[in-house]
C-alpha cells in the first residue's frame, strides 16, 4: 500500500501544478471566465481526482478538505457562483494547503503558512448561496468536515439540486469493465458504483461469466464487469468524473440511449439484435450469420427500387471511409508513456557514460592492432554507442515550460504584495533542456524575477506618468542557439540606473572613485556578493543576496550571464547554458605529457604560430588573427607545465561573449566525445578547470573551463 501512496503523491503534485495553472488562467480571463467552461472543468476535474484518489489510498484529510473546494467549483460549473478574485485567492490558498498535507508537514507548520484550515473552509462555505457557515467551534476540528461524495448523500454532493430538477433526464448505457489487476492499486469498484447510484436512478447488472472454477480462482483478481443503465439529470461530466481516476485501469463505455423529449415521445425501443450489437456482446457478422436467410437492407432497397445501387454503394463507401479515418485518429491520439524514477534515469546515464569510455578503449585498441575485422566491430560499436547516448540524453530532456509555468503564481503574488500590475508572458516553453539543469535553474530564475518585479517594473501611476501602460510586462523566454540554450528574463521597467550602481559600488569600496568603467563593467558590479541599491530592506529584496547566487549557479552549470540594459526602457538578463551536463563533444589537446579537453561548442578554429610570432604574442599577451588583434593566453605557462616547448605552437581560437581569444597548446589531437566527471572537493576551486574525463587508455584528461579561461585572457592572464 505504501507504493500506491507514493504513486498517489506523485500524481497529486502534478495535478496541483495543473490546478494552479488553470486557476491563474481563469483569473486572467475573468470576468468572461464565467463562460469558460473548459477552464472551470479542468479545475473541477483536478480537484475531483485529488479527492477521489485521496480517499481510496487513505488520505482522508485531503479528501475531506478537497471536497469543500470541489463543492464550490461544482456550483461554479452550474453558474450558481461567479468567478471572482476572492474565489481564486481562496482556491490558491486551498491548493497550497493540500500541498502541505501531501508533504506530510505538521499541523503547526501548516497553520503558520497562512489561513487555518477551518478559516479556509468557512470562507469557502460562505461563497455558497443559501448555505449556512458551520459554527466556529465545529470548524476547528478537521474530522467534522463532510466525507467525500461516495460516502455522502446525493443532495449533499450536489448543491445545485434545484437547478437539476428542471433539466431533462437522460438515460445512459455504461459498461464498466475493470482490468484483472485493478485491486492491486487499492481500487474498490463497489465505491464507484455507489457513487453512480447517487447521480440518479440506476439499474446495475453484474456479469460473472468470466469467474473461473475454484481451483483456478485468483482472489486478488477481478473477474466481474458491470452493465449499468443510469437515468440522471446531471449530465455526462459527473458520470465521467466518477471514473476519472481509474480510466487507465479499466475499459469504460458511456452512451446516450434515451433523452426526455416530451409526452408525445415514442415508447418503441431498439430491437434485441441492435441492443446486443450496441453493447458489443455480439458482432454484426455473427448477427448476419444468424439472420443469413434475410437479405441486407441495401439489397432490399435496390430490389424495391427505392434507391439506385450506386447510391447504396456510395453510402457503404462513406461508412467504410469514416470507419478507417476514426481508427487512424484514435491510434494517433493514443500516447503511451511510462513513469520512471529519476534515480533510475541517472543510473542509466552513468552506465552510458561508462560505455562511451569503454568504446573509446575498444576503438584505440582496434587502431593500434590494425586488424580489419576488429576495426569493423569497433566502428559498429561506436555507431551503436552514439545512438544509445543520443537516445538516453533525449530522455533526460524536459521542456522548460514545466519550470516557467511555476512562476505565474510568483509574479501574481509579488505584484499583489508590491501593489503593482504585472503580466507574465512565456515564450519558447517547448524548448528542451537537461533535467538536472532545470532543477538547478529554479533558484536563479526566482531571484531574477523577484528583482525584475521589485526593482524594474514601476508602480502603475509612475508608469502612466511617463507614458507607459499601467500594467508592466515581464517576458520569460527560451530558445536554442547552436549547442546552447538561451533563457531571457526581460522587463519593460525603468532599467538599471548605472549612476546609482557606481555610487553604491564606491560606497561599499568595490571600486575607487577615480575608476573609469564602461557601462558593461558597471552593470557587472550588481553580481558582487552583498551588493544592493535598495534603500530599505523588505520581504522581497534589499539584502544583497540574489544576483551573486544567479552568477555562481549559472557558472557552475558551465554557463554565462549577460545583461542588456536600456535605462528607462527595460532590462534583459540572458542565461547562456549548455544543453546537457553529462556528455559533451570536445577537442582534445596535449600540453607537455598531459591531456586536456576543450568544449567544442566554443572552438571556432585552430591555427599555428611560428617561433617569432609566438615570442611577440607571449610578450604582449596579444596575437594577430585574420587581421584582428585578439587576447592570447599560453596554457603551458598558465598550468606551469615542465619540459621543452615545441618550436611551433598550435592555437585554439575560442569564441565567447562576442569576442575571440587564442589559447596556446602544444598539440591539437582531435575531436573527442567526453563523459564529464566532477572533481573532488579538494580541486573544485582550481582556476580554468571544470571537470575531468577518462580516456580510452585509462588516463585522465582535464576539461577546460572555457568561460574562466577567456576571462583570464582578457585580463592579461591575471
Amino acid at each position: 500500500m505504501e507504493k500506491q501512496k507514493e504513486t498517489y503523491r506523485e500524481e497529486a503534485y502534478e495535478l496541483l501544478a495543473e490546478l494552479e495553472t488553470s486557476l491563474l488562467e481563469l483569473e486572467e480571463t475573468s470576468p468572461s471566465a464565467q463562460n469558460d467552461a473548459e477552464l472551470i472543468d479542468r479545475v473541477f476535474r483536478a480537484l475531483h481526482t485529488i479527492k477521489g484518489s485521496g480517499a481510496m489510498f487513505g488520505f482522508d484529510d485531503i479528501a475531506a478538505f478537497t471536497h469543500e473546494v470541489e463543492t464550490v467549483f461544482d456550483m461554479v460549473r452550474d453558474g450558481k457562483i461567479p468567478v471572482t478574485k476572492e474565489l481564486i485567492n481562496l482556491a490558491l490558498s486551498a491548493r497550497d494547503r493540500i500541498k502541505t498535507m501531501l508533504d506530510g508537514e505538521s499541523s503547526e507548520i501548516q497553520e503558520q503558512e497562512g489561513q487555518s484550515q477551518a478559516e479556509l473552509v468557512a470562507a469557502l462555505r460562505a461563497l455558497i448561496p443559501g448555505r449556512p457557515v458551520s459554527p466556529k467551534a465545529e470548524e476547528t476540528e478537521p474530522k467534522e468536515l463532510p466525507p467525500p461524495p461516495f460516502e455522502a448523500s446525493a443532495a449533499e454532493s450536489n448543491p445545485s439540486e434545484s437547478k437539476a430538477e428542471i433539466e431533462p433526464s437522460v438515460t445512459y448505457r455504461i459498461r464498466f469493465h475493470p482490468h484483472r489487476d485493478i485491486f492491486s492499486n487499492g481500487t474498490n469498484p463497489i465505491l464507484l458504483l455507489n457513487e453512480l447510484r447517487e447521480l440518479g436512478e440506476a439499474n446495475i447488472v453484474a456479469q460473472t461469466e468470466a469467474i473461473p472454477l475454484l481451483k483456478d480462482y485468483d482472489p486478488e483478481a477481478c473477474y466481474t464487469y458491470w452493465d449499468i443503465i443510469l437515468t440522471t439529470r446531471k449530465g455526462l461530466d459527473p458520470i465521467r468524473d466518477v471514473f476519472i481516476f481509474v480510466e487507465n485501469d479499466c475499459k469504460i463505455s458511456i452512451e446516450v440511449i434515451d433523452e426526455e423529449v416530451g409526452a408525445e415521445e415514442s415508447i418503441a425501443y431498439k430491437r434485441l439484435g441492435e441492443i446486443l450489437i450496441a453493447r458489443g456482446d455480439i458482432s454484426t457478422e455473427t448477427l448476419r450469420q444468424v439472420l443469413r436467410h434475410q437479405k441486407r437492407i441495401g439489397e432490399m432497397l435496390v430490389e424495391k427500387k427505392v434507391v439506385d445501387r450506386g447510391v447504396v454503394e456510395s453510402a457503404l463507401a462513406e461508412q467504410e471511409y469514416m470507419k478507417k479515418r476514426r481508427s487512424i485518429r484514435k491510434e494517433r491520439d493514443m500516447v503511451s508513456s511510462i513513469r520512471v524514477p529519476a534515480e533510475r534515469l541517472d543510473a542509466l546515464v552513468d552506465l552510458v557514460g561508462e560505455l562511451v569510455t569503454v568504446q573509446a578503449r575498444l576503438t584505440q585498441k582496434a587502431f593500434s592492432g590494425n586488424e580489419p575485422e576488429l576495426l569493423s566491430i569497433a566502428e559498429e560499436v561506436e555507431r551503436l554507442t552514439g545512438e544509445l547516448r543520443d537516445k538516453t540524453m533525449s530522455i533526460r530532456m524536459v521542456p522548460v515550460g514545466t519550470l516557467f509555468n511555476k512562476f505565474k503564481r510568483l509574479v501574481r503574488d509579488l505584484a499583489e504584495e508590491l501593489k503593482k500590475e504585472v503580466t507574465l508572458v512565456i515564450e519558447g516553453g517547448d524548448t528542451e533542456l537537461d533535467k538536472t539543469m532545470i532543477e538547478k535553474l529554479n533558484d536563479p530564475l526566482v531571484h531574477l524575477i523577484r528583482n525584475a518585479v521589485d526593482h524594474g517594473i514601476e508602480p502603475p501611476d509612475l508608469r502612466e506618468a511617463v507614458g507607459k501602460p499601467r500594467c508592466g510586462t515581464l517576458r520569460l523566454s527560451a530558445e536554442h542557439s547552436g549547442a546552447e540554450v538561451l533563457i531571457r528574463v526581460s522587463g519593460d521597467g525603468a532599467g538599471i540606473d548605472t549612476v546609482a550602481v557606481r555610487a553604491k559600488a564606491v560606497e561599499k569600496g568595490l571600486i575607487s572613485p577615480e575608476s573609469q568603467l564602461t557601462e558593461k563593467e558597471i552593470i557587472s558590479l550588481i553580481f558582487e556578493p552583498g551588493f544592493s541599491t535598495a534603500r530599505k530592506i523588505s520581504d522581497v529584496s534589499g539584502r544583497g543576496v540574489g544576483l551573486d547566487v544567479v552568477k555562481r549557479t549559472v557558472e557552475s552549470l558551465r554557463g554565462a550571464v549577460e545583461i542588456l540594459n536600456r535605462q528607462g526602457v527595460g532590462t534583459t538578463t540572458i542565461l547562456k547554458l549548455p544543453l546537457t551536463l553529462a556528455i559533451i563533444d570536445g577537442l582534445m589537446v596535449k600540453i607537455g605529457e598531459s591531456y586536456f579537453v576543450a568544449p567544442l561548442s566554443v572552438v571556432e578554429e585552430c591555427v599555428e604560430l611560428s617561433h617569432a610570432e609566438l615570442v611577440k604574442a607571449k610578450r604582449r599577451n596579444m596575437m594577430s588573427f585574420r587581421g584582428e588583434i585578439i587576447p592570447y593566453l599560453s596554457l603551458r605557462e598558465l598550468f606551469l607545465t615542465e619540459g621543452k616547448a615545441p618550436d611551433v605552437e598550435q592555437i585554439i581560437i575560442a569564441e565567447a561573449k562576442d569576442s575571440r581569444v587564442g589559447f596556446g597548446v602544444d598539440q591539437v589531437i582531435g575531436q573527442y566525445q567526453t563523459v564529464i566527471k566532477t572533481l573532488g572537493r579538494m580541486y573544485k576551486n582550481i582556476e580554468g578547470i571544470s571537470g575531468a574525463t577518462i580516456l580510452g587508455d585509462g588516463t585522465v584528461a582535464l576539461i577546460l573551463d572555457a568561460g574562466r579561461l577567456i576571462h583570464l585572457a582578457e585580463s592579461g592572464g591575471k
